[in-house]
């Protein structure tokens, strides 16, 4: 009888261990959010894919690491991005505003950005300041938004939000507004998509150098993750870019 409820204990303990270490590990699992940002984040055939997607893909597969990738709206991943723990967020702009809303990870993808037309248009666009007389599509909370209201524009006078690019793109083409703030690889992808012609782009109209274009789009983690599972991420992107996979799927999607 003793030896029966040594043995039920020892199960108890082993299953009440187990629980309690599955509950750690879940609340240490890692959460990832993106957006629509093609050829950086995309959703083809039902797989999330793009520049990168890959290159996080590569860096968790470097840590023997899994986490479940979300697309979703920007202005949703970038909320959860800032109130919850363990979340990992792409593509996302470095800039002054946001340094201290995340711990960054590091440069995953090129980026330029710009003030952009349709072809055929042209804008005597000396400074953003002559943009103001124009209407402007943006997207809601990403990186040129808030950059063109930290430099006196509004949303609803001279903005108009969306919750994806290619919602933009489809208001340059019905004249429904002037402008179109987006990064290079995105606008002239949406532009050929959008027109069938592989030769088309959209047309740069005022460059934005200020608006992070010299760091790129990066890996970042919410506030709420440890400094020490932050630096395992640096340290493996640091891998993948040295041993050769990172210009490897560089030379993939910048085409």
């Amino acid at each position: 009888m003793r030896s029966s409820c040594l043995r039920d204990l020892s199960v108890a303990l082993v299953l009440l261990v187990s629980g309690a270490y599955s509950a750690l590990t879940y609340a240490h699992a890692i959460t990832a959010v993106t957006e629509e940002l093609p050829p950086y984040n995309m959703t083809i055939d039902g797989k999330l894919t793009g520049m990168g997607t890959e290159v996080v893909e590569a860096v968790l597969e470097e840590l023997g690491e899994t986490a479940r990738i979300q697309s979703m709206p920007w202005a949703r991943a970038y909320d959860i991005a800032l109130n919850t723990e363990n979340v990992l967020i792409y593509s996302i702009a470095r800039t002054p505003q946001r340094e201290a809303l995340f711990k960054w990870v590091g440069v995953i993808a090129p980026t330029r950005w710009y003030l952009f037309s349709l072809p055929g248009m042209h804008f005597n666009l000396k400074s953003l300041e002559d943009a103001k007389q124009y209407q402007i599509a943006t997207v809601k909370e990403d990186v040129g938004e808030q950059y063109l209201i930290s430099n006196g524009f509004a949303v609803g006078r001279n903005l108009q939000s969306s919750n994806k690019y290619e919602h933009n793109y489809q208001k340059l083409k019905a004249g429904r507004v002037d402008l179109w703030i987006s990064n290079e690889l995105n606008a002239h992808y949406l532009v050929r998509q959008g027109s069938g012609n592989p030769n088309e782009a959209a047309v740069p109209q005022l460059s934005l150098d200020d608006l992070g274009g010299t760091n790129g789009l990066c890996l970042a983690f919410s506030r709420k993750t440890s400094d020490e599972r932050v630096e395992q991420f640096r340290q493996a992107l640091a891998r993948v870019r040295a041993d050769g996979r990172y210009d490897a799927i560089a030379a993939k999607w910048l085409k």
